[in-house]
């Protein structure tokens, strides 16, 4: 018996995503990129920003000498706790623009400061450009916690689904080159295993938001030729990290009608069994990106107070 949608988040999920729409082939990022545009913006006009919180853009040096582009959200009277946000996407979506009012209600509702990192997508930018351009921000913001009312030892990352996979590989970096100490790493159904290409049974199709064959578009975009073989780098498919121990204290959700499902369960049991305090959260009847679909459902609400417990413990 395959698993079945909550009758709230599926309520949401038909008002945004049609049933009769034609899914494009493997390899088309420009459909994709079409496509998403116009759902994400649907979905960002049904929201009102919350008052009282204040954008600032800055730029950073990226690695190769590119500027990336950040937006600092806070409010009048900030905790001193910040947050680098790494945006959705499957690797492939120029997402940033959608997230400002998901930033301005996580800062509102939390305290914490939300830098929200502008990185380069593929596959125009293949890794470890995306990776390399996230790990920018953090030490900006590292190297600018006095002039933005930080404590340095108040600092998580936080992305979702492609950005989870980002803010997975951020830690990484971080441990692996003694950067910023991360106080958490809080991961929304993220992206991390470039091997998940082959359907789970329990899975119906028709409630896949992001499916097997995005899955195979997203990461032959990041990696190539690389994607699903032997040599991809850890910071690119967190899952290939053979050592997970010193990492930060790790926050996840994820649906159980999420194609990421497995592999999150995974690393955070491996993470556990690092050492490393982890918190799991898989959400029944949910696929994914369904909060963003049906906000209002109870089980929408349940999981953005777990997430938000998670940001005002920084």
């Amino acid at each position: 018996m395959a698993l079945t949608i909550d009758p709230q988040v599926l309520d949401g999920l038909s008002r945004f995503v049609g049933a009769d729409a034609v899914p494009p082939p493997v390899g088309d990022v420009a459909t994709r990129r079409a496509n998403s545009a116009e759902l994400f913006q649907r979905l960002t006009d049904t929201r009102t920003p919350p008052p009282g919180i204040k954008r600032t853009d800055y730029t950073a040096t990226g690695h190769d000498g590119a500027e990336i582009g950040m937006a600092w959200f806070a409010g009048a009277s900030p905790s001193g706790a910040a947050v680098v946000y790494l945006h959705g996407g499957g690797m492939i979506l120029p997402m940033q623009p959608v997230y400002d009012v998901a930033m301005r209600a996580y800062a509102a509702d939390s305290g914490a400061s939300m830098l929200l990192v502008d990185y380069r997508v593929a596959p125009e930018h293949p890794h470890p450009t995306p990776v390399e351009d996230c790990y920018t921000g953090l030490m900006w913001l590292a190297e600018h916690c006095a002039e933005l009312g930080v404590d340095p030892a108040r600092i998580a990352v936080m992305g979702d689904s492609a950005g989870g996979g980002l803010a997975a590989g951020v830690a990484l970096l971080a441990r692996d080159r003694g950067g910023p100490a991360l106080a958490q790493q809080i991961l929304i159904y993220p992206m991390l295993d470039d091997r998940t290409v082959e359907p789970d049974p329990q899975l119906p199709p028709e409630y896949l938001v992001w499916n097997y064959d995005d899955n195979r578009t997203g990461w032959g975009a990041l990696l190539g030729a690389a994607a699903g073989g032997p040599d991809v780098s850890p910071y690119a498919a967190p899952a290939r990290a053979t050592d997970l121990a010193g990492l930060p204290d790790t926050y996840i959700d994820v649906g159980d009608l999420d194609i990421f499902r497995n592999e999150n369960i995974d690393y955070a049991r491996r993470l556990i069994d690092a050492g490393v305090p982890t918190e799991l959260r898989v959400l029944p009847g949910c696929p994914h990106a369904f909060e963003a679909f049906a906000e209002q459902a109870a089980v929408s609400q349940r999981v953005m107070a777990d997430r938000l417990v998670r940001l005002r413990s920084l």
